[in-house]
Protein backbone atom coordinates (compact mmCIF):
# COMPACT_ATOMS: atom_id res chain seq x y z
CA UNK A 1 0.00 0.00 0.00
CA UNK A 2 0.89 3.29 -0.73
CA UNK A 3 2.35 5.55 2.09
CA UNK A 4 3.45 2.41 4.19
CA UNK A 5 6.84 3.10 5.75
CA UNK A 6 9.41 0.66 5.94
CA UNK A 7 12.60 0.55 8.42
CA UNK A 8 15.57 -1.84 7.82
CA UNK A 9 15.73 -3.27 11.19
CA UNK A 10 19.45 -3.68 10.72
CA UNK A 11 20.20 -0.03 10.67
CA UNK A 12 18.63 0.10 14.66
CA UNK A 13 21.27 0.76 17.47
CA UNK A 14 19.88 -0.03 20.83
CA UNK A 15 21.78 2.67 23.54
CA UNK A 16 22.88 -0.29 25.32
CA UNK A 17 25.38 -1.17 22.24
CA UNK A 18 26.33 2.37 21.58
CA UNK A 19 27.09 2.52 25.05
CA UNK A 20 29.69 -0.85 24.92
CA UNK A 21 31.68 0.77 21.87
CA UNK A 22 31.58 3.67 24.00
CA UNK A 23 33.38 2.23 26.69
CA UNK A 24 35.60 0.24 24.36
CA UNK A 25 37.14 3.36 22.73
CA UNK A 26 37.87 4.29 26.26
CA UNK A 27 40.14 1.43 27.19
CA UNK A 28 41.94 2.13 24.07
CA UNK A 29 42.42 5.37 24.55
CA UNK A 30 43.72 4.49 27.90
CA UNK A 31 46.12 1.54 27.03
CA UNK A 32 47.24 3.95 24.14
CA UNK A 33 48.26 6.69 27.19
CA UNK A 34 49.48 4.10 29.49
CA UNK A 35 51.69 2.98 26.64
CA UNK A 36 52.93 6.39 25.85
CA UNK A 37 53.58 7.32 29.46
CA UNK A 38 56.15 4.17 29.26
CA UNK A 39 57.50 5.17 26.12
CA UNK A 40 58.22 8.63 27.94
CA UNK A 41 59.81 6.83 30.93
CA UNK A 42 61.84 4.79 29.35
CA UNK A 43 63.16 7.80 27.30
CA UNK A 44 63.60 9.31 30.55
CA UNK A 45 66.03 6.57 32.01
CA UNK A 46 67.65 6.82 28.48
CA UNK A 47 68.39 9.92 29.06
CA UNK A 48 69.65 9.74 32.38
CA UNK A 49 72.34 7.03 31.90
CA UNK A 50 73.32 9.20 28.91
CA UNK A 51 73.76 12.12 31.49
CA UNK A 52 75.71 9.79 33.87
CA UNK A 53 78.20 9.13 30.50
CA UNK A 54 78.57 12.43 30.30
CA UNK A 55 79.64 15.60 32.49
CA UNK A 56 77.57 16.27 34.89
CA UNK A 57 75.63 18.98 33.85
CA UNK A 58 73.87 22.11 35.58
CA UNK A 59 71.18 20.50 37.96
CA UNK A 60 67.68 21.30 36.41
CA UNK A 61 65.17 22.98 38.36
CA UNK A 62 61.81 21.13 39.19
CA UNK A 63 59.93 23.27 37.43
CA UNK A 64 61.47 22.80 33.92
CA UNK A 65 60.68 19.20 35.36
CA UNK A 66 57.41 19.65 35.66
CA UNK A 67 56.93 21.53 32.86
CA UNK A 68 57.79 18.47 30.68
CA UNK A 69 55.44 16.74 32.17
CA UNK A 70 52.33 18.79 32.47
CA UNK A 71 52.51 19.17 28.37
CA UNK A 72 51.77 15.60 27.28
CA UNK A 73 49.50 15.05 30.71
CA UNK A 74 47.54 18.51 29.65
CA UNK A 75 47.10 16.98 26.11
CA UNK A 76 46.44 13.67 27.10
CA UNK A 77 43.75 15.07 28.98
CA UNK A 78 42.32 16.87 26.40
CA UNK A 79 42.27 14.24 24.63
CA UNK A 80 40.60 12.77 26.81
CA UNK A 81 37.66 15.29 27.34
CA UNK A 82 37.03 15.45 23.74
CA UNK A 83 36.95 11.80 23.12
CA UNK A 84 34.39 11.58 26.36
CA UNK A 85 32.08 14.83 24.71
CA UNK A 86 32.35 12.93 21.32
CA UNK A 87 31.40 9.96 22.97
CA UNK A 88 28.41 11.64 24.89
CA UNK A 89 26.78 13.21 22.04
CA UNK A 90 26.98 9.92 19.91
CA UNK A 91 25.59 8.54 22.66
CA UNK A 92 22.93 11.60 22.76
CA UNK A 93 22.34 11.04 19.17
CA UNK A 94 22.28 7.62 18.63
CA UNK A 95 19.65 7.64 21.38
CA UNK A 96 17.64 10.39 19.91
CA UNK A 97 17.59 8.47 16.11
CA UNK A 98 16.23 5.05 18.12
CA UNK A 99 13.89 7.63 19.75
CA UNK A 100 12.95 8.84 16.33
CA UNK A 101 13.10 4.84 14.52
CA UNK A 102 10.83 4.27 17.39
CA UNK A 103 8.12 6.51 16.64
CA UNK A 104 8.27 6.08 12.94
CA UNK A 105 8.25 2.01 13.35
CA UNK A 106 4.91 3.07 15.63
CA UNK A 107 3.55 5.70 13.38
CA UNK A 108 3.98 3.03 10.50
CA UNK A 109 1.66 0.58 12.75
CA UNK A 110 -0.80 3.47 13.09
CA UNK A 111 -0.73 3.81 9.28
CA UNK A 112 -1.45 0.55 8.93
CA UNK A 113 -4.17 -0.17 11.51
CA UNK A 114 -6.00 3.56 10.06
CA UNK A 115 -5.42 1.45 6.29
CA UNK A 116 -7.25 -1.57 7.29
CA UNK A 117 -9.74 0.28 9.03
CA UNK A 118 -10.39 2.47 5.58
CA UNK A 119 -10.70 -0.32 3.60
CA UNK A 120 -13.06 -1.97 6.36
CA UNK A 121 -15.18 1.96 5.90
CA UNK A 122 -15.03 2.07 2.26
CA UNK A 123 -16.50 -1.80 1.88
CA UNK A 124 -18.89 -0.89 4.34
CA UNK A 125 -20.00 2.20 3.16
CA UNK A 126 -19.93 0.64 -0.76
CA UNK A 127 -22.21 -1.93 0.76
CA UNK A 128 -24.67 0.91 2.39
CA UNK A 129 -24.78 2.64 -1.17
CA UNK A 130 -25.04 -0.16 -2.81
CA UNK A 131 -28.33 -1.09 -0.55
CA UNK A 132 -29.42 2.23 -0.74
CA UNK A 133 -29.25 1.73 -5.18
CA UNK A 134 -30.95 -1.05 -4.83
CA UNK A 135 -33.65 0.38 -1.91
CA UNK A 136 -33.98 3.36 -4.95
CA UNK A 137 -34.08 0.80 -7.61
CA UNK A 138 -37.28 -1.15 -6.02
CA UNK A 139 -38.91 1.84 -4.75
CA UNK A 140 -38.57 3.32 -9.04
CA UNK A 141 -40.09 -0.44 -9.86
CA UNK A 142 -43.05 0.71 -7.75
CA UNK A 143 -43.20 4.22 -8.89
CA UNK A 144 -43.23 2.69 -12.52
CA UNK A 145 -45.91 -0.38 -11.88
CA UNK A 146 -47.94 2.21 -10.10
CA UNK A 147 -47.93 4.88 -13.22
CA UNK A 148 -48.34 2.05 -15.64
CA UNK A 149 -51.66 1.30 -13.83
CA UNK A 150 -52.44 4.87 -13.62
CA UNK A 151 -52.39 5.32 -17.43
CA UNK A 152 -54.33 2.03 -17.80
CA UNK A 153 -56.71 3.60 -15.77
CA UNK A 154 -56.05 6.96 -17.70
CA UNK A 155 -56.95 5.18 -21.16
CA UNK A 156 -59.98 3.32 -19.97
CA UNK A 157 -61.15 7.14 -18.58
CA UNK A 158 -60.73 8.53 -22.11
CA UNK A 159 -62.22 5.71 -24.07
CA UNK A 160 -65.05 6.63 -21.87
CA UNK A 161 -65.00 10.34 -21.89
CA UNK A 162 -64.90 9.37 -25.72
CA UNK A 163 -67.79 7.42 -25.77
CA UNK A 164 -69.83 9.91 -23.15
CA UNK A 165 -68.53 12.49 -25.67
CA UNK A 166 -70.92 10.75 -28.78
CA UNK A 167 -73.48 10.70 -26.60
CA UNK A 168 -73.45 13.63 -26.03
CA UNK A 169 -73.20 14.73 -29.79
CA UNK A 170 -76.07 12.50 -29.97
CA UNK A 171 -78.18 14.15 -27.73
CA UNK A 172 -76.91 18.02 -28.86
CA UNK A 173 -78.13 16.66 -32.64
CA UNK A 174 -81.44 15.39 -31.13
CA UNK A 175 -81.74 18.82 -29.04
CA UNK A 176 -80.99 20.96 -32.35
CA UNK A 177 -83.84 19.21 -34.25
CA UNK A 178 -86.15 19.84 -31.38
CA UNK A 179 -85.25 23.69 -31.00
CA UNK A 180 -85.61 23.78 -34.99
CA UNK A 181 -89.53 22.20 -34.75
CA UNK A 182 -90.26 24.30 -31.62
CA UNK A 183 -89.01 27.49 -34.23
CA UNK A 184 -91.31 26.30 -36.95
CA UNK A 185 -94.04 26.00 -33.90
CA UNK A 186 -92.96 28.97 -32.52
CA UNK A 187 -93.51 30.45 -36.32
CA UNK A 188 -97.21 29.00 -36.71
CA UNK A 189 -98.30 30.33 -33.65
CA UNK A 190 -97.10 33.82 -34.64
CA UNK A 191 -99.03 33.94 -37.50
CA UNK A 192 -102.43 33.26 -36.62
CA UNK A 193 -101.65 36.66 -34.57
CA UNK A 194 -100.41 38.19 -37.39
CA UNK A 195 -103.41 37.57 -39.22
CA UNK A 196 -105.87 38.60 -36.55
CA UNK A 197 -103.60 41.82 -36.19
CA UNK A 198 -104.13 42.81 -39.75
CA UNK A 199 -108.33 41.11 -39.53
CA UNK A 200 -108.34 43.78 -36.33
CA UNK A 201 -106.80 46.63 -38.78
CA UNK A 202 -108.85 46.01 -41.92
CA UNK A 203 -112.05 45.72 -39.45
CA UNK A 204 -111.48 48.99 -37.40
CA UNK A 205 -109.64 50.97 -39.79
CA UNK A 206 -109.25 50.50 -43.00
CA UNK A 207 -106.66 52.98 -43.66
CA UNK A 208 -104.28 50.30 -41.53
CA UNK A 209 -102.61 53.35 -39.55
CA UNK A 210 -102.62 51.68 -36.24
CA UNK A 211 -101.64 48.22 -35.63
CA UNK A 212 -101.62 45.79 -32.74
CA UNK A 213 -99.46 44.79 -29.88
CA UNK A 214 -98.18 41.25 -27.90
CA UNK A 215 -100.27 40.21 -25.01
CA UNK A 216 -99.00 42.96 -22.07
CA UNK A 217 -97.63 45.31 -24.58
CA UNK A 218 -99.99 48.83 -24.84
CA UNK A 219 -100.37 50.52 -28.25
CA UNK A 220 -100.09 54.14 -28.66
CA UNK A 221 -100.05 55.63 -32.35
CA UNK A 222 -97.68 53.59 -34.55
CA UNK A 223 -95.69 51.67 -31.62
CA UNK A 224 -96.50 49.47 -28.76
CA UNK A 225 -95.30 49.52 -25.54
CA UNK A 226 -93.74 47.27 -22.54
CA UNK A 227 -93.98 48.65 -18.67
CA UNK A 228 -91.86 46.07 -16.63
CA UNK A 229 -92.71 45.47 -13.37
CA UNK A 230 -89.12 43.50 -12.71
CA UNK A 231 -86.22 45.91 -12.18
CA UNK A 232 -83.36 45.75 -14.23
CA UNK A 233 -80.21 47.56 -14.69
CA UNK A 234 -79.76 49.70 -17.64
CA UNK A 235 -77.87 47.47 -19.36
CA UNK A 236 -79.74 44.25 -18.42
CA UNK A 237 -82.95 46.50 -20.00
CA UNK A 238 -81.65 47.12 -22.83
CA UNK A 239 -80.60 43.59 -23.58
CA UNK A 240 -84.16 42.73 -22.21
CA UNK A 241 -85.56 44.85 -25.26
CA UNK A 242 -83.62 43.24 -27.84
CA UNK A 243 -84.48 40.04 -27.20
CA UNK A 244 -88.13 41.10 -27.57
CA UNK A 245 -86.95 42.34 -31.06
CA UNK A 246 -87.83 45.65 -29.44
CA UNK A 247 -85.82 48.70 -27.91
CA UNK A 248 -85.60 51.17 -24.59
CA UNK A 249 -88.10 53.85 -25.29
CA UNK A 250 -86.89 56.96 -27.12
CA UNK A 251 -89.20 59.79 -27.07
CA UNK A 252 -89.25 61.79 -29.60
CA UNK A 253 -92.37 64.03 -29.22
CA UNK A 254 -94.91 65.11 -26.71
CA UNK A 255 -97.33 62.50 -27.73
CA UNK A 256 -94.88 60.14 -27.02
CA UNK A 257 -94.08 62.02 -23.55
CA UNK A 258 -97.12 62.08 -22.36
CA UNK A 259 -98.77 58.63 -23.12
CA UNK A 260 -95.45 57.35 -21.21
CA UNK A 261 -95.45 59.58 -18.54
CA UNK A 262 -99.59 58.82 -17.95
CA UNK A 263 -98.52 55.25 -16.98
CA UNK A 264 -95.15 55.69 -15.82
CA UNK A 265 -95.85 58.11 -12.68
CA UNK A 266 -95.38 57.32 -10.01
CA UNK A 267 -92.57 55.07 -10.35
CA UNK A 268 -88.71 55.11 -11.63
CA UNK A 269 -88.17 53.60 -15.13
CA UNK A 270 -84.77 53.53 -17.75
CA UNK A 271 -85.26 54.98 -21.16
CA UNK A 272 -83.32 54.52 -24.11
CA UNK A 273 -80.98 57.86 -23.06
CA UNK A 274 -76.97 58.13 -22.37
CA UNK A 275 -74.08 59.43 -22.48
CA UNK A 276 -71.42 56.67 -21.15
CA UNK A 277 -70.79 55.95 -25.03
CA UNK A 278 -69.54 59.20 -26.27
CA UNK A 279 -69.78 61.83 -23.04
CA UNK A 280 -72.80 63.58 -25.22
CA UNK A 281 -76.50 62.58 -24.27
CA UNK A 282 -77.58 60.26 -27.18
CA UNK A 283 -80.69 58.01 -27.36
CA UNK A 284 -80.37 54.23 -27.33
CA UNK A 285 -80.79 54.12 -31.64
CA UNK A 286 -77.38 56.37 -31.19
CA UNK A 287 -79.33 59.16 -32.11
CA UNK A 288 -78.42 62.53 -30.88
CA UNK A 289 -80.26 64.59 -27.86
CA UNK A 290 -81.18 67.74 -28.36
CA UNK A 291 -81.35 69.01 -24.26
CA UNK A 292 -84.91 70.27 -23.02
CA UNK A 293 -84.38 71.42 -19.54
CA UNK A 294 -87.98 71.59 -19.29
CA UNK A 295 -87.78 67.57 -19.45
CA UNK A 296 -85.40 67.13 -16.44
CA UNK A 297 -85.56 68.07 -12.90
CA UNK A 298 -84.43 71.00 -11.42
CA UNK A 299 -80.50 70.72 -11.34
CA UNK A 300 -80.53 67.96 -13.74
CA UNK A 301 -78.65 66.33 -14.88
CA UNK A 302 -75.13 66.34 -12.69
CA UNK A 303 -73.34 63.76 -13.14
CA UNK A 304 -72.84 63.23 -9.27
CA UNK A 305 -69.72 61.20 -8.36
CA UNK A 306 -70.31 60.63 -5.02
CA UNK A 307 -72.96 57.59 -5.18
CA UNK A 308 -70.60 55.20 -4.07
CA UNK A 309 -71.11 52.57 -6.77
CA UNK A 310 -67.17 52.32 -8.15
CA UNK A 311 -65.84 54.73 -11.11
CA UNK A 312 -68.04 57.12 -13.34
CA UNK A 313 -70.81 59.13 -12.58
CA UNK A 314 -74.35 59.32 -13.43
CA UNK A 315 -74.70 58.30 -17.31
CA UNK A 316 -77.81 56.87 -16.98
CA UNK A 317 -81.39 58.46 -17.72
CA UNK A 318 -84.73 57.31 -16.08
CA UNK A 319 -88.09 58.78 -15.92
CA UNK A 320 -88.73 60.04 -11.97
CA UNK A 321 -91.66 60.07 -10.13
CA UNK A 322 -93.04 63.40 -11.09
CA UNK A 323 -92.51 61.73 -14.68
CA UNK A 324 -89.11 64.46 -15.43
CA UNK A 325 -85.88 63.08 -16.02
CA UNK A 326 -83.08 62.31 -13.80
CA UNK A 327 -79.37 60.94 -14.51
CA UNK A 328 -78.40 58.48 -12.27
CA UNK A 329 -75.34 55.38 -12.11
CA UNK A 330 -76.18 52.44 -14.69
CA UNK A 331 -75.85 50.08 -12.48
CA UNK A 332 -78.79 50.82 -10.16
CA UNK A 333 -81.79 48.37 -11.02
CA UNK A 334 -85.21 49.70 -11.64
CA UNK A 335 -88.17 48.82 -14.16
CA UNK A 336 -87.86 50.15 -18.10
CA UNK A 337 -90.19 50.28 -20.98
CA UNK A 338 -89.86 48.44 -24.02
CA UNK A 339 -90.87 50.47 -27.59
CA UNK A 340 -91.03 48.68 -30.95
CA UNK A 341 -93.55 49.18 -33.93
CA UNK A 342 -97.35 47.84 -33.43
CA UNK A 343 -97.64 44.79 -35.78
CA UNK A 344 -94.33 43.18 -35.50
CA UNK A 345 -94.90 39.66 -34.42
Amino acid sequence: MSGRFHINEEKKTSPQKTTRFFFIQLQQVRKQTETMIRHLRMKEQDESVQWADEPQPVPVSGVSRLRRWIVPAVSVTVILVLIINLGVSYVTTSYRLWSVETRVSNLSNVIETLSASLQNAQDVTTSNRLRSVETRVSNLSNVIETLSASLQNAQESAEEAQRLHSAVEDRLTSVLEELKKLSAIDSLSRSPTSMKCSLKQIINDSSGLDGCCPPDWKLSGLSCYFFSRSPLSWNDSRAWCEDQESHLVILSSDRDWDFVTRHSVPDFFWVGLSDWRTGMWEWVDQTPYSMDSRRWGPGQPDSWTGHGLGPGDEDCAHLHRDGRLNDRHCIHQMRFICQKLSGDP
